[in-house]
């Protein structure tokens, strides 16, 4: 009777861990867009990009590809962690030909990004930071900077070292 009592107690124990095994940000990321698309036809997407801990220890930035019937969307989302779960916060999206430049996540963490196709600019700057930049496919790139500060200047810097200041529209 004393060794099935530990064998079920071992049992019980090993259940418990294996059910507070933490998610990975991959599989909350992917398991959401998921749910969010379900029943959707001609819907794909890809994870170009992921940083984590980018403000604090518990955040994330995905940049992902939404592939739609007619066209390309490219989105930056910022995830935070709380109580060992993920949580989506915001996202901003752009298209690769669009008059809008750039955009601004407004809260908290202000999150500066868009897309580009000429290749002739090799670096964007959100105040005095450098924006990391990506290489999507082909000419395609996204950039994106965290910023604590609002309503900053955006500029792109040329290969030949030209600086244009960019208004959020064309």
């Amino acid at each position: 009777m004393k060794k099935k009592f530990i064998f079920i107690f071992l049992v019980c124990i090993a259940f418990l861990i294996g059910c507070s095994k933490e998610e990975t940000f991959g599989n909350f990321f992917n398991t959401s867009i998921q749910k969010m698309h379900e029943g959707e036809k001609n819907f794909s997407y890809s994870l170009i990009h992921t940083e984590m801990n980018v403000i604090h220890e518990n955040d994330a930035i995905a940049v992902f590809v939404e592939n739609r019937s007619q066209e390309d969307v490219i989105f930056i989302g910022y995830f935070e962690k709380e109580n060992n779960k993920w949580n989506w916060r915001r996202t901003r999206g752009a298209k690769w030909n669009s008059p809008i430049n750039w955009t601004l996540i407004n809260d908290t963490p202000h999150i500066y990004s868009g897309a580009i196709n000429d290749k002739s600019i090799s670096k964007v700057l959100v105040g005095k930071e450098q924006a990391e930049i990506i290489e999507v496919e082909g000419d395609k790139r996204f950039w994106y900077a965290v910023n604590d500060a609002k309503d900053i200047q955006v500029k792109f810097i040329k290969n030949d070292g030209t600086e244009e200041i960019i208004k959020e529209l064309k």
